[in-house]
């Protein structure tokens, strides 16, 4: 594989974050080796506060943490899959570290079935356990292995499926796709911490060394 940090070049103005992209452009530059520096094309404020700060995403790692990992992935895609225990391991390991989950269905229409159902889960307290149970699973997520995970983890099934066609659900996926549009992100998974980012399976060290870089700049 090749490098796997990308450049997010621009930022279009839209109606998400249009009060603070503007004409900004994001450059996913290599960190400086000083600590805490302003960054020469830093990520606009409010493309960062939509990007990290929803209260209806996912949260994981230390609320309070001094860096923000933010993760763009679909429940089927290998490299997501490959990627979650990394991520928890960092996680467990690094406990200053905020991650967001962002999930994003690029993968048809049993991806964006297993996302509502996610997301739904929220709302019983059990979304750890069903995004492990749907990272771990064998086979592509679709209506039927979605509900088996669910089953499986206690959730409620009638609840479930109501909560997953509430219209703050479908407000959280479409705000996801919409910044993946404007950043244009180029698939699952994605990752974003301070203002670099990186695309495809990393290993521990990778995503160790993105959170070190972001910790390098001013946010």
């Amino acid at each position: 594989m090749t490098d796997p940090r990308p450049t997010l070049s621009a930022i279009d103005r839209r109606s998400l974050i249009a009060a603070g992209a503007g004409a900004a452009a994001v450059s996913l530059l290599p960190a400086a080796a000083s600590a805490r520096i302003p960054h020469p094309n830093p990520m606009p404020a409010e493309l960062r506060k939509a990007l990290e700060r929803n209260p209806a995403t996912p949260v994981l790692g230390n609320p309070k943490g001094d860096v923000t990992l933010t993760e763009f992935f679909d429940y089927n895609c290998p490299f997501c899959r490959k990627n979650m225990k990394d991520v928890q391991r960092l996680i467990n390991e690094d406990k200053q570290l905020r991650v967001v989950f962002r999930e994003w269905p690029v993968f048809g229409e049993g991806s964006m079935f297993a996302t509502k159902a996610s997301l739904a889960s929220l709302r019983q307290g059990k979304y750890w356990a069903f995004h492990s149970a749907m990272m771990t699973m064998t086979g592509r997520a679709e209506e039927a292995t979605v509900l088996r995970a669910a089953r499986q983890v206690g959730l409620d099934i009638d609840k479930l499926r109501a909560d997953m066609e509430k219209r703050e659900i479908l407000d959280q996926i479409y705000e996801t796709m919409d910044l993946a549009d404007t950043m244009m992100l180029t698939g699952t998974p994605s990752f974003i911490a301070g203002h670099e980012a990186a695309f495809g399976k990393l290993s521990l060290s990778d995503l160790k060394s993105l959170v070190a870089d972001a910790r390098k700049y001013e946010v």
